[in-house]
Order: C-alpha cells, then structure tokens, then sequence
C-alpha cells in the first residue's frame, strides 16, 4: 500500500501540539512518498542531496530560512533565499520540519540521541522535559571532554572550570536550552558538577559557571554547539522512521560541520 506525504505527517504528528512550527513547505501532501530523508538542517548541499537520491520527503530538525519560526517577510529581495526558494520548488522536494513533536517525545529524541551516542544511557538518573541528570561514574572535566570528542567525532569542544576537577553529577541540555533561564535552574537543586549544553548566550550560563569557578566551586560547563547536540537524536529518529515505514527508504543525510577551526 502506497505511504503518502500526508500519511507521514498524520504520524508524526500525532502528538496533539495546538501550536507549532512543524509544517509542510513544498509538494503535494497526496503525493506516494519515495523515499524519506532527514537531516539536522535542510542547507542547500541537504536538499541537494535528497534529490539525488530520490527522497521527494525531507525531515530536517531546523527551519530552512534562519529563524525559529521561519519568517520570510524580510528576505523577499535577497538573493539568498530567493536562490534556496528556486531549488526547493525545482528539486521536488517536499520538507517537512519536525521540530516540536520530536521534541515532545517522553523522553525527547534528541537529547535520547546525545546521550546514547555517548554510551551514557545507563547513567540517567532522571529525565526533566528539557533536560537529564545524568551520575556518571568520577572521572575529570578533562576525560569527559576527551570522550564527548571521541564519541562524538567532533574537532572541538568549548570548557569552562578545572580541567582535573572530578565531575560525577552531569545535567544535558541540548539545542538552545543552555540559556540562564533552563540552565542555571537546575546547578544547585540538583547538585550539578556539570553542565552539557549545545549553546548558550556568552553572558549569561558561561559568566554563572565562571563566577561560581572564580568563588572555589567544583563546577564546570561543556559547550557542544547547536548542531553537535542535536544530530546524534535526528539519527535516531531515522532509525524510528525504518521502523515505522519499512516499505520507504530513509536516508540520514549529513552535512558538515558549520564552524572551521582556524
């Protein structure tokens, strides 16, 4: 039996979210899907390569025009978007964004997908809806850092407190919740040693974690990047997509990392 667009989306979203940014851009929900593609972020390269191989479905986690709730009034004359526009439209490629709902999964995907990528899984303690505590087992801020790379084949890390200082009690918060307003919250109530986020404005968590180091606290804060935080839940959703639609392709489409190292 043929899988339509629609179909997809009527299962992803079954959630019941009333209000959401997981919306359909491009194609016809009726159309028999080909194959399935997801993807952190629907960059240029990512739509590139989902025609290519056929996926006239592409996931992404992200919106595709730079902002949250994916505003387009201001980008009308420029020649970026409208060239990102251009390729949608000519690459038969419908997107739909799975923001929210794979966010709302209990526990949330994303942070499911960091944590099992870091082979952390049995170390949680408890899942909050925007964040776990993890007890790991004592090791240094240095040899955390050194197996989050590892693990995560990433070129680099951002650290805040004593490299040899012992961390056991970890709070992972990925994405964009490693602001004051989610992050800070949690140190004290649950006696954090460390943070794991995926950003933070500069002046808000990191300048907490840097005056709680400057007063002789046992903190610290690892910074992974947006993307570095939330890909490894975006593979993971792939693979609940094989399971759920055996009959369709899916292809976890990578892209490379959005920062170089100079």
């Amino acid at each position: 039996m043929a899988i339509t667009i629609q179909d997809v989306i009527d299962r992803l979203s079954g959630t019941g979210l009333a209000h959401t940014v997981d919306k359909l851009t491009g194609g016809n929900p009726s159309d028999e899907v080909t194959g399935i593609g997801v993807a952190f972020m629907p960059t240029v390269q990512v739509i590139s390569k989902a025609a290519e191989l056929g996926v006239n479905l592409l996931i992404p986690h992200e919106a595709h025009y730079y902002s949250h709730f994916n505003p387009i009034g201001e980008l009308m004359e420029d020649p970026v978007y409208l060239d990102k526009l251009r390729l949608i439209e000519q690459s038969g490629v419908a997107i739909f964004r799975n923001h929210d709902h794979v966010h709302f999964q209990n526990p949330d995907i994303i942070t499911a997908g960091l944590i099992d990528e870091l082979k952390w899984t049995n170390y949680v303690e408890k899942h909050h809806p925007i964040s776990s505590i993890l007890k790991l087992p004592p090791m240094t801020l240095q040899d955390v850092a050194a197996h989050i790379k590892a693990s995560l084949g990433i070129g680099y890390i951002r650290v805040i407190g004593e490299l040899n200082m012992t961390c056991e009690r970890a709070g992972v918060l990925v994405g964009y919740r490693g602001g004051a307003a989610t992050a800070i919250p949690l140190v004290h109530p649950e006696q954090l040693d460390l943070l794991i986020v995926g950003e933070s404005q500069e002046w808000e968590t990191p300048e907490y974690i840097r005056d709680a180091v400057q007063q002789g606290r046992q903190k610290a804060l690892i910074v992974l990047g947006h993307a570095e935080s939330e890909v490894p839940g975006m593979r993971m959703f792939a693979e609940q997509l094989r399971t759920m639609f055996a009959s369709v392709k899916v292809h976890y489409i990578e892209e490379q990392p959005l920062f170089q190292i100079v």
